[in-house]
């Protein structure tokens, strides 16, 4: 026997405590498939799941308990907590298809990265002649130009109006060991 669950409206979920079941029913153009199978792969270790599409705008799934004689109140938890989990399942979902891009390069970066370094031959046919990227903002830099030493302004002015002194810098010279040789 088939009867609705307190709080819930009667057309979006059912119970049948003979049967220790709960039936919910699931708008398709909210909750893609997708979903519904993270949704239910959570559950497969507390009950049998079986997911039935009886309108093409609407997914029916079961939840059986695998105790039997599961009591109104849990079968009432166990159809929120598939309700919340379907919930969290369609946003993933939602998420990761506004992503796709990102999620591709990344991968498609790390599975380039795991190839190692390009061989002699793939260098040899690389064409080094094609212009470098557009930069239209000017904001590529390489790590060198932006982080080089300045020289000071006051530094700068001394060196350009010192006196000579006549007198020549000695060259640095590195000890050698002797004969000629580093050490």
């Amino acid at each position: 026997m088939t009867s609705t669950l307190e709080g819930i409206p009667g057309e979006l979920a059912g119970v049948d405590l003979g049967q220790s079941a709960v039936t919910l029913t699931a708008d398709a153009s909210i909750y893609p498939l997708e979903a519904l199978y993270g949704a239910a792969y959570i559950f497969i270790d507390r009950c049998y799941v079986f997911i039935d599409r009886p309108e093409t705008t609407r997914y029916r799934v079961v939840l059986s308990t695998k105790k039997p004689g599961a009591d109104e109140a849990a079968l009432r938890a166990l159809a929120g907590e598939f309700a919340n989990e379907l919930l969290s399942c369609a946003w993933r979902h939602q998420i990761t298809q506004e992503n796709r891009a990102t999620i591709e390069a990344v991968t498609t970066q790390a599975l380039s990265g795991a190839m190692g370094p390009p061989s002699l031959d793939e260098l040899a046919a690389f064409d080094f002649t094609e212009e470098p990227f557009e930069d239209p903002l000017g904001i590529a830099m390489s790590w060198e130009d932006k982080y080089k030493k300045k020289p000071k302004a006051e530094e700068q002015d001394a060196t350009t109006t010192a006196p000579s002194s006549g007198a020549e810098a000695a060259p640095s010279s590195t000890p050698t060991g002797g004969e000629g040789k580093n050490p």
